[in-house]
């Protein structure tokens, strides 16, 4: 199978329509052709004119480890092109940004996930390139969590860098079809164009990664399929005062980490309470001692989540249920566990509002967790309102 890149490169009839134009890539180190060489080199090199570079949260060489750490913008050493940071004094790319070229390349490597923040990089492009009469081409890569959907769409009034407009946590597009979907749903008049994939099967091997292709991180904390699949889970845990995993070799593929959560009596109790939410993969007792971040040098006792071998389940895996039902069983254990970070907490630069609800989307999700007569199936019809709508709504937009 191909990706629009590697298509791109290798068929001269869609490069035709580059030619004699200058061209912005927007990328980071994923952005890799099939045989590892990274676009800007590749498209250089195939004689494409490349003006100049955008790089998106965690910059475009992926160097910066933490989150909401911003990148200054700079020159390549090599190619002498101006690279902008996307996730700097801006996010959103300014005039003198957009003047730097006339058809700006979109080849970023996505989770899934409506958090992760390459998704509204997309629609702040998008818009800005509709302002400023460019041309927008999307070279297509799979979306590794597949084609599920999962979880509740974003109120309006909640939108955010992590939260670009009224999707689900899981949105089950590639990038390519998020940005007709946001065309479609913004009005947008901008010459858009997407460089599909060959032969991407999201239902094949893999279930929406190919077992051909090497997996390089996208962002730091991004290492590997699994952490992908358990992605529109474990991001919640940024809203919350249990580690993540950051600090250590897995980052995000805990359900939680605490020195002061007992994860084997949490395991019993999203048992007792949901036992089909836990299914399509495999729960591990572990403890981790986080060189940085929450609970910094601390022990802490997690539950790992396991989406990957004979344990993973592609259609029964729900990580958004499965990471609510561990919140859920905590404050069952513990009622009195801050389990929520505050407001004093801006969560990507918003103000007075707690980081779950930014990136829920709402407090919906947090008013059950905290509601003691709330229950599982009360969640599950909430959220099973909105996927059943978010399936509708982009059915006519596979690609795939």
């Amino acid at each position: 199978m191909k990706f629009g890149i590697d298509r791109l490169l290798a068929e001269p009839e869609l490069q035709e329509p580059l030619k004699g134009k200058r061209v912005a890539l927007v990328a980071h180190p994923a952005s890799v052709t099939a045989d590892l060489t990274h676009s800007l080199d590749a498209l250089i090199a195939t004689g494409i004119n490349v003006t100049s570079a955008f790089g998106p949260q965690h910059g475009l060489k992926g160097d910066k480890q933490d989150n909401m750490v911003e990148t200054a913008d700079e020159t390549d050493p090599t190619y002498g092109i101006p690279v902008f940071s996307l996730y700097g004094e801006v996010r959103r790319p300014t005039g003198q940004m957009m003047s730097s070229a006339d058809v700006f390349l979109f080849d970023l490597q996505d989770l899934g996930c409506r958090i992760y923040t390459f998704v509204t990089t997309l629609l702040y492009l998008l818009e800005e390139a509709a302002k400023n009469g460019k041309s927008v081409w999307v070279l297509d890569r799979p979306n590794p969590a597949g084609r599920p959907v999962e979880g509740t769409l974003l109120l309006p009034g909640q939108e955010s860098f992590v939260g670009a407009a009224p999707m689900p946590m899981r949105h089950g597009l590639t990038l390519g079809e998020m940005g007709l979907w946001f065309i479609r749903h913004f009005g947008l008049d901008v010459d858009y164009k997407v460089v599909t994939m060959h032969h991407w099967l999201p239902e094949g091997p893999g279930h929406g990664w190919p077992d051909s292709r090497i997996w390089i991180n996208p962002s730091p904390n991004a290492a590997n399929v699994n952490m992908a699949r358990a992605y529109a889970g474990t991001v919640m845990l940024e809203g919350a005062t249990l580690s993540e995993g950051r600090g250590t070799t897995r980052p995000l593929e805990v359900l939680f980490g605490a020195p002061d959560v007992d994860a084997k009596a949490v395991h019993a109790e999203m048992q007792r309470m949901a036992p089909g939410w836990l299914d399509g993969c495999a729960l591990r007792e572990c403890f981790f001692e986080p060189t940085f971040h929450k609970h910094q040098g601390e022990l802490c006792n997690a539950l790992m989540i396991h989406a990957e071998g004979s344990h993973y389940d592609h259609d029964a895996f729900r990580p958004w249920r499965l990471q609510a039902l561990a919140f859920k069983a905590i404050r069952s254990l513990y009622p009195d566990f801050p389990i929520w970070r505050g407001t004093d907490f801006k969560y990507e630069y918003t103000d007075n509002v707690l980081a779950i609800d930014v990136i829920n989307g709402g407090p919906a999700l947090r008013e059950w967790v905290d509601d003691s007569a709330a229950s599982p199936a009360d969640l599950d019809e909430l959220a099973s309102r909105d996927e059943a709508q978010w399936r509708e709504e982009i059915a006519d937009l596979l690609l795939y």
